[in-house]
């Protein structure tokens, strides 16, 4: 049987959104909508990661970095290294871990 999803076009700009796609035990895939100007706060992830940008444009801070990233663009960070996000227009990324 076919299952199309439509929660990533569905999911809002109101804030900080997550949605978990999918989770099992090799893989888990996050979709993060964020607000202009809003702030993914400080975290780690417990697993090497890649972000993918799907629309929007955003800042990633990391190791005393600011990355800058807009749609169509893939980032790959580690497990365990403290980073933070800012939308700098209304943005939808994919994590895969």
């Amino acid at each position: 049987m076919i299952d199309i999803d439509n929660t990533i076009a569905q999911q809002p700009f109101n804030g900080l959104q997550i949605e978990q796609l999918v989770k099992n035990t090799s893989l888990e895939i996050l979709s993060i909508s964020l607000a202009k100007n809003t702030i993914f706060p400080k975290h780690t992830s417990p697993k090497d990661a890649h972000l993918i940008v799907l629309e929007g444009s955003i800042d990633f801070y990391i190791e005393n970095q600011c990355i800058n990233l807009k749609a169509q663009q893939h980032f790959s960070f580690s497990k365990n290294v403290e980073h933070w996000v800012r939308a700098k227009k209304d943005a939808k990324f994919l994590i895969i871990r």
